[in-house]
Parts: C-alpha cells; structure tokens; sequence
C-alpha cells in the first residue's frame, strides 16, 4: 500500500505492449463505492471476500496484462495461478516519504483506511514483508529509485 504500484503499472504500459488493471477499482466498480466506504460499512472481511471473488474472475479471464493489487491480495490462493508476482519492496518510512511527497498527501493517505492509525500500520507491515518475498516470483527494491529505472528493472525480468 503507498508503494507506487499504480504509478509503476502506468509507466509499465507506456513502455510495454501490455495493459494494466488495478483489483481495487474492479472492485470499486464492481460495488460502485469506494475502498474506504466498503471498509466503514462492511469491514476487512467482506473486502476480501471481494478480493477472492476478483481473483478468480483475473484467472478465469485475463492474461498479459499488468495487474496493480491491494496490499493484502497476496493472500488470494491462486495468485501463482493469475501470473508472475512482482513484490514492491521499500521501507515503511519509505513508503510514508513517498506518500508525503506528492501534492496531494493528505487526500492519498486519508483514502487508505489501513493507514489510518500508523502503529497498526507499522505492525501490519512488519507481518506481511515475508509474506511477501515468500509469494513474489520478482522482488524490486523501489525505494529512492527513479520510476524509469523501476520499469527497466521489472521488464528485464519478466
């Protein structure tokens, strides 16, 4: 979450022949609400339920295409079965760097609900890095690294 995996998804495509989907506006669309809104009215649970039932469709029905997830879509079981999985990796500070420098920081982090309170943040983060680099058939140190250098990386490897 914060890490620029739709910011990189975008720069993928402009230099790829591929194109991108992100699972949280699937999702988004397929409520026709927001992320943070199905997380006040209904909570984490039913959001992952979304996930999973995302998961499957992304199976079921697309190839060659970039996906951009939520942070907790590694968790889906046939994420291995969807494509590659390239981990995003950077420090949690790095991630709130990231976050405070854009323009807009305030709007960015009041749209993530799990960053609301930072020391649960910090401990969900801290339980998920291995999680991560478990399930990630690519692992790309993004922090303080420029975005051109991200996509070179990631399409030399894939």
């Amino acid at each position: 979450m914060g890490v620029g995996k739709g910011t990189i998804a975008r720069g993928l495509v402009k230099k790829s022949s591929m194109f991108a989907i992100d699972t949280d506006d699937l999702i988004e669309s397929m409520e026709n609400r927001k992320i943070k809104k199905i997380f006040e009215n209904e909570g984490e649970p039913y959001f992952r339920n979304l996930e999973k039932k995302t998961a499957i469709w992304l199976e079921e029905n697309v190839c060659n295409t970039i996906i951009s997830t939520g942070g907790g879509f590694y968790k889906q079981e046939n994420i291995n079965n969807i494509g590659k999985v390239v981990y995003l990796k950077s420090s949690f500070q790095g991630i709130l760097d990231r976050i405070n420098e854009c323009p807009n920081a305030d709007k960015k982090l009041k749209k993530r609900p799990l960053l609301q309170n930072l020391d649960e943040a910090i401990k969900l983060y801290d339980s998920r890095v291995s999680d991560y680099e478990n399930v990630a058939n690519i692992i790309i140190d993004v922090e303080k690294k420029p975005l051109e250098d991200i996509i070179n990386e990631i399409l030399g490897q894939i």
